[in-house]
C-alpha cells in the first residue's frame, strides 16, 4: 500500500515549488501524490491558461525524475454560482471535464470529487441526490474516455445558526451507498474522507462507514485527524479518530487503494530550515506505522 501526500502546484504557505516539495517528502519515505487541481477554478491560473498537455507531462516528468508516482487527484470544488445555469455549462462542467483530462494526463486512475452540496442540506437531500445524480451521469463518459475512476467523497455543512457541524451529502453510509451503487458504473466509487465522518455528531463512526461501504466501493482515502469540533485536517493520533478501529476495518474490508493523506503542512512550515526534513520524516513514519497496521491485521 502506497504512501501518498497531497501536494499541489505551489505549496501554500511553504512556498515551495512543485519540485522543492516533492524533494522534502521523497526521502522522508512517501511514495506518491494527490495532485490538487482545484486551482482550474481561477480564470488567471497556471492550470488553466498554459497548454494542458504540456503543462501535466512537465509535472509528470519533475514527479517521475524524483521516483513518484501521480496516483490520485483532486477536482476543483470552490466553484461560485452552481446554479447559475449559464456559469455552469460555459465555466464548471468544462473544467470538471478537463480536471480528468488532465488526471489522465498525470497517469493517475482516480480523481475524488466533492458532490454537489452548495444547497442546505436538511430537507432537501432528495432534490440534492438527483442533481448530483444528473452531474455524475454527464460526467462518467468522460471518466470512461479518460479511464479514470470518480470518487466520490463524504462531506459535511456547519449550521451557523447553531454553531455546530451536521450532516451533509455522503456523510451517512446509507446514503454514500446510494449514490454509488444509483450510478452503478465502475467508473464510480468512494473516497471516505476520514476527518469529515467525525465532525457531524453520529452514533456511528469512520470504521462503521468503511466496513458499510465495503472493498468494492471503497477505493479511494483522504486521512487526516481532528478535535471531532473543528476540520483540523491534523495528523494522525492528534486528534480524536481511533485509529486502531479505523485500521481494523480496513484490514477487514481488504482495502487496495493508497493511504492518502490530506493533513495540513503545519509540520513542514517552520522557520528553521534543518526542522523541515524532520518534520516530513515524522509524517511520513506515522502513515507508514498505519499502513503496518493494516497489513498486520489484514494478514
Amino acid at each position: 500500500m502506497k504512501l501518498t501526500m497531497n501536494a499541489s502546484p505551489v505549496n501554500g504557505r511553504l512556498n515551495y515549488s512543485y519540485s522543492e516539495y516533492l524533494d522534502v517528502l521523497k526521502p522522508a519515505g512517501f511514495d506518491s501524490v494527490d495532485f490538487m487541481l482545484n486551482d482550474l477554478v481561477h480564470d488567471n491560473s497556471e492550470l488553466y491558461l498554459t497548454d494542458t498537455v504540456k503543462y501535466c507531462e512537465d509535472i509528470k516528468r519533475q514527479s517521475t525524475e524524483r521516483g513518484f508516482t501521480i496516483d490520485q487527484t483532486h477536482a476543483p470544488f470552490q466553484f461560485k454560482d452552481w446554479d447559475n445555469e449559464e456559469h455552469f455549462e460555459s465555466v464548471i462542467f468544462p473544467r470538471l471535464v478537463r480536471s480528468l483530462e488532465m488526471t489522465a494526463l498525470l497517469g493517475a486512475k482516480i480523481s475524488v470529487f466533492h458532490p454537489l452540496h452548495h444547497r442546505i442540506y436538511r430537507g432537501h437531500e432528495e432534490e440534492i441526490f438527483e442533481l448530483n445524480m444528473a452531474l455524475f451521469r454527464r460526467l462518467l463518459p468522460y471518466a470512461k474516455e479518460y479511464d479514470v475512476k470518480i470518487a466520490i467523497e463524504n462531506m459535511f455543512q456547519k449550521d451557523k445558526a447553531r454553531n455546530c457541524y451536521v450532516f451533509d451529502t455522503c456523510n451517512r453510509a446509507e446514503e454514500f451507498i446510494r449514490y454509488i451503487d444509483t450510478l452503478d458504473n465502475e467508473y464510480a466509487v468512494g473516497c471516505l474522507d476520514i476527518g469529515h465522518v467525525g465532525l457531524p455528531a453520529r452514533d456511528d463512526d469512520a470504521p462503521d462507514i468503511i466496513r458499510a461501504l465495503g472493498h468494492d466501493r471503497l477505493k479511494a482515502l483522504h486521512v487526516h485527524d481532528n478535535n471531532y469540533q473543528t476540520d483540523q485536517h491534523q495528523l494522525p493520533f492528534l486528534g480524536r479518530v481511533d485509529w486502531a478501529e479505523v485500521t481494523q476495518a480496513l484490514a477487514d474490508i481488504n482495502y487496495d487503494g493508497n493511504f492518502t493523506y490530506e493533513v495540513s503542512a503545519t509540520l513542514l512550515n517552520t522557520t528553521v530550515d534543518s526542522f523541515t526534513p524532520l518534520g516530513a520524516k515524522f509524517m511520513a513514519d506515522v502513515g507508514h506505522l498505519l499502513i503496518n497496521e493494516i497489513e498486520r491485521k489484514r494478514s
